[in-house]
């Protein structure tokens, strides 16, 4: 289905962060918490900078992992891809994203083609390197009540599982036909019902689906949580359990944040590290102050405890059982992949600044942050709607009172206002305040008291003669209102609502066009129109 392509700029949506908007205008204030600013001139001075400390060990680390993941069946895109990783000259364009159901709303997906777009317009600039999209899955988080939803065509599909509280990349998927994939409209194409049909555990079934939407795009998919790659964990678990560099950074980097007029968006811990249990569970590691039995370290919501040897001698053992936190899963993710950049939504952009310290710590480049290509989408029927309502695409992103205005006005609307009758009102009160004044001032508070009931009749007027007005046009504002919602579902961005099987369904070639209308490094908001 064809579409049109517009974008504007993100401040006039007026749907994000004064941070991610400064960003954007590269406001000089927050030039200290990024290391470039994200152009592609400057990806030539990042490639320098992380080849350079990037070794062989890791690349060659990182390759046989993703070939034991894959194993001997990965698309061809994908596995030429796996393949380029090998060279020294390829480096890797990454964004992340929990284990959403269903890819979950829709900036998931449009975090995955804006790393792919971004990869193809670097190889265009820079064709002696080359460039592999990489999807970082956050196999590793235990938060399963933020993943295991989703909303299509306003039902929300749901799975209740059980054995949570560990790593929601290792939940296996029993139940979940049952309770929630046969219950999906039968439109839905067959890839999204078979990545979970054939996988045995969550992580599986989202890379299965990943794969289905994106490989012939090459877009490489990683979940970290295993044993080879946890090996490379090791310096820094050791520097973390030591001397607890990430909190000091960390506490410094926001103190100079809120000095900036900024609100630090992530909240770091003296120890930002998991331990996984032998029961599977991901639990805090606390520093313990009791001196009780426990000399160091707690693991939390368990009786055990481990001094600073003990906890040493773990992680140079089973490096496995150790899960970074939000402070220090970036780090691991720079440490295991030849990468540039971070693609992120607002909110990680936020946490990202909070981090550029932490990176230095540890010294590890610290990559560029980009903000994530947003979209609205307008089918043909909505498009059909907001023309007949006057209104142009820019205009949809105004509040709603503005515009019940401006329809009001394009189709005749008088503006009803008293404004000059109150003013005439209380000049005349005023006269006959004087008087009392100076024949009874007994009379003043009873002349005042009238002055107001009058002005509250001729104000109540003023509404029914509005409400009078409007009626005339109900029609046009219903359907307004009803446009309004339905492109900004509970007043928020369509992105963070909405599935793509929404648009999906209808419009298969959706992810293709996404591909040919974002531009990364334009740094604008892109509305798609179906024409």
């Amino acid at each position: 289905m064809p579409t049109r392509c517009t974008t504007l700029p993100y401040a006039e949506t007026g749907a994000f962060s004064g941070l991610l908007t400064d960003y954007i205008a590269q406001n000089p204030v927050l030039a200290p918490f990024y290391n470039r600013f994200p152009t592609l001139e400057n990806f030539a001075a990042q490639m320098e900078e992380k080849q350079a400390t990037y070794t062989p060990e890791a690349r060659q680390r990182l390759v046989a992992a993703l070939r034991e993941q894959y194993g001997p069946n990965a698309a061809a895109a994908i596995e030429a891809n796996i393949e380029l990783l090998t060279k020294e000259t390829t480096f890797t364009v990454t964004t992340g994203h929990q284990l959403n159901l269903l890819t979950g709303p829709l900036y998931f997906i449009y975090k995955i083609v804006s790393a792919i777009k971004l990869s193809q317009e670097l190889k265009a600039k820079y064709p002696q390197h080359d460039f592999v999209p990489v999807y970082w899955m956050a196999t590793e988080d235990h938060d399963f009540a933020e993943i295991n939803h989703f909303s299509l065509f306003g039902k929300t599909y749901a799975w209740d599982a059980a054995g949570t509280g560990g790593p929601v990349g290792r939940l296996l998927l029993d139940g979940l036909s049952e309770q929630l994939l046969s219950q999906l409209p039968p439109e839905v194409p067959t890839a999204f019902h078979e990545a979970y049909s054939t996988s045995k555990n969550l992580a599986e079934a989202t890379r299965k689906l990943a794969d289905s939407l994106f490989g012939e795009y090459g877009l490489v998919t990683l979940d970290a949580d295993r044993p080879a790659l946890k090996q490379a964990l090791v310096p820094l678990l050791t520097k973390e359990i030591e001397a607890q560099v990430s909190n000091a950074a960390v506490q410094a980097t926001n103190e100079r944040l809120i000095t900036a007029g900024y609100k630090p968006q992530v909240y770091s811990r003296p120890i930002n590290l998991f331990f996984i249990t032998d029961e599977g569970k991901r639990e805090r590691l606390e520093p313990d102050a009791s001196g009780a039995d426990c000399v160091e370290v707690t693991i939390r919501n368990t009786a055990k405890c481990h001094s600073q040897a003990e906890l040493l001698a773990l992680a140079q053992a089973h490096p496995e059982q150790f899960s970074p936190n939000v402070v220090l899963r970036p780090v691991y993710q720079e440490i295991l992949l030849p990468n540039l950049v971070y693609i992120g939504g607002g909110a990680e952009v936020a946490y990202w600044f909070q981090l550029k310290d932490v990176f230095a710590a540890f010294d590890v480049p610290f990559p560029m942050v980009l903000p994530r290509n947003s979209a609205e989408y307008i089918s043909r029927a909505n498009a059909g709607k907001l023309k007949k309502l006057g209104l142009t695409t820019p205009e949809i992103f105004r509040p709603l009172p503005d515009l019940k205005k401006q329809v009001g006005a394009a189709l005749g609307q008088e503006e009803i206002s008293l404004q000059e009758q109150q003013q005439a009102l209380a000049a005349a009160f005023q006269q006959v305040q004087d008087v009392a004044q100076r024949l009874d001032p007994t009379l003043v508070k009873t002349v005042a008291a009238e002055a107001q009931k009058a002005a509250a009749s001729l104000a109540g007027l003023e509404k029914r003669l509005s409400k009078a007005a409007e009626t005339k046009n109900e029609t046009a504002y219903t359907q307004l209102a009803a446009l309004k919602e339905k492109l900004f579902p509970g007043g928020g961005l369509q992105e963070r609502s909405e599935n793509v099987l929404s648009i999906l369904i209808n419009n298969p070639g959706f992810i293709a066009q996404l591909i040919e209308a974002f531009e990364p490094l334009a740094l604008e908001f892109t509305v798609l129109e179906e024409e």
